[in-house]
């Protein structure tokens, strides 16, 4: 058997990631987490206390209260804590380490089905309630901007390293 110094016996099989993924992602994710907790707590309490312009165009209250800021019959704004939570949980380093293709996947689908949301809502201000939430547009920027991080992220992860068979391995 050999010692941990001079073989890959030992070595667990891990990709090299990016220092700055992991940092990236739990900042953006700490951002949404802060704004849909607002949000929340505003879809919950009746959006007394929110902060925001009401002009013709930028409108948080219009864009709130509206038919299109529930999701069967859920405010979209708890969905969004879900999604940051979520998103955190799977780009822990540990998990972007893992060299299972599954997580990468998982990864991506969750991100992607977010940026679908997010261009549904988009659109829903734009051609629907004719009214844009500044809030609302913070959470859409996060969500886009993880997009890309973890995309481009997931392409810049370095390959584990590759196993050594016993005869091939440095004596």
């Amino acid at each position: 058997m050999t010692s941990p110094e001079r073989g890959t016996a030992y070595r667990k099989r891990e990709r090299g990631v990016p220092p700055w993924l992991p940092q990236l992602i739990k900042a953006l994710c700490i951002l949404g987490l802060i704004v849909s907790a607002y949000l929340t707590w505003e879809a919950f309490s009746g959006g007394s206390t929110l902060a925001c312009p009401e002009g013709e165009t930028i409108n948080c209250a219009k864009v709130t209260e509206s038919e299109w800021s529930k999701l069967f019959g859920i405010p979209v704004a708890p969905l969004g804590l879900l999604f940051f939570a979520g998103m955190w949980w799977l780009a822990t380093p540990a998990r972007l380490r893992d060299v299972r293709p599954v997580w990468d996947r998982l990864r991506l689908a969750y991100v992607s089905v977010g940026l679908a949301m997010v261009l549904y809502l988009v659109w829903a201000e734009l051609f629907k309630i004719g009214a844009i939430c500044l809030w609302c547009t913070v959470v859409h920027i996060a969500v886009l901007a993880l997009f890309v991080a973890v995309l481009f992220g997931q392409i810049m992860i370095e390959p584990p390293p590759a196993r050594v068979r016993y005869k091939d391995r440095v004596r």
